[in-house]
C-alpha cells in the first residue's frame, strides 16, 4: 500500500502542540488559563515523542524562575521541584594542571545566578505536565509527530502522530498502526533544538530568509551521587579552557543539588574545526582535572545524556509565525549562551504564543499568521535578554576563547549600560557548524586516554545509563541522503567524523580482517536523540527523523 493510499482517522482540536517541554507545556497551561478567564472553551492536545513527559528533556539546569513566577505564581506551594537555590557562584579558567578564578564582580550583572534554582529539568517538566493536565490539557506521550499536514491553502493543518508497526525492511507488521492526524486551528511547534518538523516548516515558509544560520553546541551531562562530606548544595561552577584549545569553543558546568547530587556536564560549540575531535572524550578527559575530580571522587555515576543546544541567539531567530502556527522555545532558539539558560525564555515564548492564539480564536480566526506573537516577542524581555548578549557567541568564534571571552564581557557590560546599544553593532555568525569542519589533512588525530571506569567511561556504558531503547525491527530513523557519501567522501576527506562527534556510538566505520573494504554502520538503537549528526555532518548527508513514539532515552533526574 502506497503512503498516499493510507487512510487515517483524525481528531480536531483548537490547538495542537508538538513537544511537551517547557515551551509547549507553558503554552498549553496559558491557553487554559486564558480560556478560564474569558469563560471560553479551548481544546488543547500536546504530543510528546518520549515514553513519558520529561523523558527526553536534558539541561544543566540552573533555572531562572521569572517565567514560572508569571505562569504559576504559587509554584512553591504546589511543590515545583526547584528546591535547591543557588548559594555560591564560581567561574574558573582551567589550564592543564591548575585553575584561575575569575572574580564575580568582573562578570556582567546578567551572569549573576542569585535567585535562581538548581534542578532536574526532566523532573520540572514532569511537574509542569501535571499542572497542564489538571487544567484539562490532553497530553499524549509516546506519540511522535512524524509528518506535517497542510490544508488546500498551504497552511499548517496538523500533524501525523502514532505510526507504529513498520518493520525494518518497510513491510507492515501485524500490529501496524497508520497513526492519526491531529488537526488544529493553530499548531505550535515546540520540538526543541533541530526539530525534524521545524526544519520542514522553516524550509516551506522560508522562515530563515532574514536571519543568520542557527548555531549549536553539544551538551553532554552526567549525574553523580557523591559522599555527604563533599556535597555543597547550591554550588554553581562554570569553567572554560582545558582540555579544549583556545580556538575550540565550549566549557563545563557543575551543580551541587538535591540529596548528594552533582550534575557535571560539558558543552562543545559545534563550529569546531578539527574533525578528529570527540566531544564525549573531551568531557571524559575534563573530569580528570583536579578542579573537577575533587567534586566527584568517591562518588557514583547514576545517569548520562546528551542534547544539542541552540546557540545562535538574536541573529539566528527565524520568523516565528507562519500560516497555521508558530515556532516556540528552542524550535526557534532562545538560549542565552553566556548565561547558559534557555528554559525561562522557552516558557515565555510559549506563553506569548498562547496569548496570540487565544486572541485569534476569540475573534473567530484560524490558520492565519499570528503576527501578534511576532510583535509581542520583539517587545518582550526575551528579545531584550538576547539583544544584550548578541555578540558573545560571534566574538568567541572570531577571536577564540580568551580574547573572545574578554571582548564578550566588555560588550555585555557596555550594552547593559547603554540600554542595548553595542560599540560593535550586531556581529554575524558566518557559516554553518557543518561548513566550519575542516579537512582531515589539516589536523592530527587526537589520542584520548582509555577510560578508567572510575571517573571516565566509554560511550556504550554511558548510553546504558541513559535508559535508551528503540524497537529494533523498525526502519532506521537516521537517514542517509546518499549511502555512498560516508565512505566515498567523508572518510577520505574528513576521517568520517560521525564516529567521533556522536556521543552515543551510533556511527562506526568497520573494516574486514585485512583492514580494508571499509563500510559505514549505523547503530540506530543507541541514539539518544541529541541531533548532533543532523547538524555537524560536513556533507549534510544525515537526516534525523522521528523513530516510533516512546523510543529513545528515558532520563531520570537529568
Amino acid at each position: 500500500m502506497a503512503e498516499e493510499d493510507i487512510v487515517r482517522d483524525s481528531m480536531e482540536y483548537d490547538v495542537v502542540i508538538v513537544g511537551a517541554g517547557p515551551a509547549g507545556l507553558s503554552a498549553a497551561i496559558r491557553l487554559k488559563q486564558l480560556a478560564a478567564e474569558s469563560g471560553a472553551e479551548i481544546s488543547v492536545a500536546v504530543l510528546e515523542k518520549g515514553a513519558e513527559v520529561g523523558a527526553h528533556i536534558l539541561s544543566g539546569a540552573v533555572v531562572d524562575p521569572i517565567s514560572l513566577d508569571e505562569l504559576i505564581p504559587d509554584w512553591r506551594e504546589r511543590g515545583a521541584p526547584l528546591d535547591t537555590p543557588v548559594a555560591a557562584d564560581q567561574f574558573k579558567i582551567l589550564g592543564p594542571a591548575g585553575a584561575a578564578s575569575l572574580p564575580t564582580f568582573l562578570m556582567p550583572p546578567l551572569m549573576n545566578n542569585h535567585g535562581n534554582y538548581i534542578c532536574s529539568l526532566s523532573n520540572f517538566t514532569k511537574w509542569l505536565g501535571a499542572q497542564a493536565e489538571a487544567l484539562g490539557v490532553e497530553i499524549y506521550p509516546g506519540m511522535a509527530a512524524s509528518d506535517a499536514v497542510f490544508d488546500e491553502s498551504g497552511a499548517l493543518k496538523g500533524v501525523v502522530a502514532g505510526v507504529f508497526g513498520v518493520a525494518k525492511d518497510g513491510h507492515r507488521k501485524p500490529d501496524y498502526q497508520p497513526g492519526m492526524e491531529l488537526h488544529g486551528k493553530y499548531v505550535l511547534i515546540a520540538e526543541g533544538a533541530r526539530g525534524s518538523l521545524s526544519k520542514v516548516i522553516q524550509n516551506k515558509y522560508d522562515l530563515c530568509a532574514e536571519s543568520g544560520p542557527q548555531k549549536f553546541g553539544i551538551g553532554i551531562k552526567e549525574l553523580w551521587e557523591v559522599p555527604k562530606e563533599q556535597h555543597r548544595p547550591g554550588l554553581v561552577l562554570h569553567t572554560v579552557g582545558w582540555p579544549l584549545d583556545d580556538t575550540t569553543g565550549g566549557g563545563s558546568f557543575m551543580y551541587h543539588w538535591g540529596e548528594r547530587y552533582v550534575s557535571v556536564g560539558f558543552v562543545v560549540h559545534l563550529n569546531y574545526k578539527n574533525p578528529f575531535l570527540s566531544p564525549f572524550d573531551e568531557f571524559q578527559r575534563h573530569k580528570l582535572h583536579p578542579e573537577i575530580a575533587r567534586h566527584i571522587q568517591g562518588g557514583k555515576r547514576l545517569a548520562y545524556g546528551a542534547r544539542a543546544i541552540t546557540e545562535g541567539g538574536l541573529q539566528a531567530v527565524p520568523k516565528l509565525a507562519f500560516p497555521g502556527g508558530a515556532l516556540i522555545g528552542c524550535a526557534a532558539g532562545f538560549v542565552n549562551v553566556p548565561r547558559i539558560k534557555g528554559s525561562h525564555n522557552a516558557m515565555k515564548t510559549g506563553m506569548l504564543a498562547a496569548e496570540a492564539v487565544a486572541k485569534a480564536l476569540a475573534n473567530g480566526r484560524q490558520r492565519d499568521v499570528l503576527e501578534d506573537y511576532e510583535t509581542a516577542y520583539r517587545a518582550s524581555r526575551v528579545y531584550t535578554d538576547l539583544k544584550l548578549v548578541r555578540n558573545a557567541k560571534p566574538m568567541l568564534s572570531k577571536f577564540g576563547t580568551f580574547w573572545g571571552g574578554m571582548l564578550g564581557m566588555f560588550d555585555m557590560w557596555t550594552t547593559t549600560l547603554l540600554g542595548g546599544a553595542s560599540l560593535f553593532g550586531t556581529m554575524k555568525h558566518g557559516k554553518s557548524d557543518a561548513a566550519a569542519t575542516e579537512k582531515a589533512a589539516k589536523h592530527k588525530p587526537i589520542e584520548y586516554p582509555k577510560p578508567d571506569g572510575v571517573l571516565t567511561f566509554d560511550k556504550l556504558s554511558s548510553v546504558y545509563l541513559s535508559n535508551t531503547n528503540h524497537e529494533e525491527d523498525q526502519p532506521s530513523h537516521l537517514k542517509l541522503k546518499d549511502p555512498t557519501i560516508p565512505i566515498r567522501v567523508n572518510l577520505p576527506e574528513y576521517g568520517e567524523p560521525a564516529r567521533l562527534y556522536c556521543p552515543a556510538g551510533v556511527y562506526e566505520v568497520l573494516y574486514d580482517e585485512q583492514g580494508g573494504n571499509p563500510r559505514f554502520q549505523i547503530n540506530a538503537q543507541n541514539c539518544v536523540h541529541c541531533k548532533t549528526c543532523d547538524i555537524k555532518d560536513p556533507s549534510q548527508n544525515i537526516v534525523w527523523t522521528t523513530p516510533e513514539g516512546g523510543g529513545g532515552p528515558n532520563y531520570a533526574n537529568l
